[in-house]
């Protein structure tokens, strides 16, 4: 896709379809081999997560995969997180004694993660692991392990593959800088 055809406020291809695709093909097989003979119930983080928690689950070979989804804001309508993380909507199921995996589109300052692996791990999860498509490390501000990563990307505001800018962009299939 040369540069014209992005779209408007769209800056450049950072992680592309087809590249994405191959790393969520090889992140299930990875998972299926670490979860091989247990259930696993996928957690995916609204809204960003959508896409890449679908795309996950479809790769994953494993016979029991289940899946529930929670809310967190921490930027609000901003481009910049605010520090202070909320949870907007639980979990509709228990995690007690399931092998829990996390699945969340980008990690940036690390806070938000930390403060949900905190949050599910007060629950009795039998394990807890994390799969995030993106990590900024640059903009980390705690540590927090991921045992799953898809691409490291640069420090720069991404929009696609689920991710958004004030609600726009989430439905292009790469991941894209904007412009600032």
């Amino acid at each position: 896709m040369g540069r014209g055809d992005l779209p408007v406020g769209v800056e450049e291809i950072l992680v592309s379809q087809e590249a994405l695709a191959r790393r969520v093909a090889e992140l299930g097989a990875q998972i299926g081999r670490d979860y091989a003979g247990r259930s696993l119930h996928l957690v995916g983080v609204l809204k960003g997560a959508v896409t890449f928690l679908a795309d996950l689950a479809r790769a994953l070979p494993l016979e029991d995969v289940t899946v529930d989804y929670l809310a967190i804001s921490s930027y609000g309508r901003s481009t910049d997180t605010s520090g202070v993380v909320r949870l907007v909507k639980d979990l509709d199921e228990e995690i007690a004694d399931r092998h829990v995996l996390i699945v969340e589109d980008i990690v940036d300052t690390g806070l938000t993660l930390v403060y949900l692996r905190d949050q599910l791990a007060g629950r009795g999860p039998a394990s807890l692991a994390v799969a995030a498509m993106l990590d900024k490390p640059q903009r980390r501000r705690v540590d927090v392990p991921v045992e799953y990563l898809g691409f490291e990307i640069p420090d720069r505001f991404v929009v696609g593959y689920g991710l958004d800018r004030a609600g726009h962009y989430r439905h292009l299939p790469y991941v894209a800088a904007v412009r600032p």
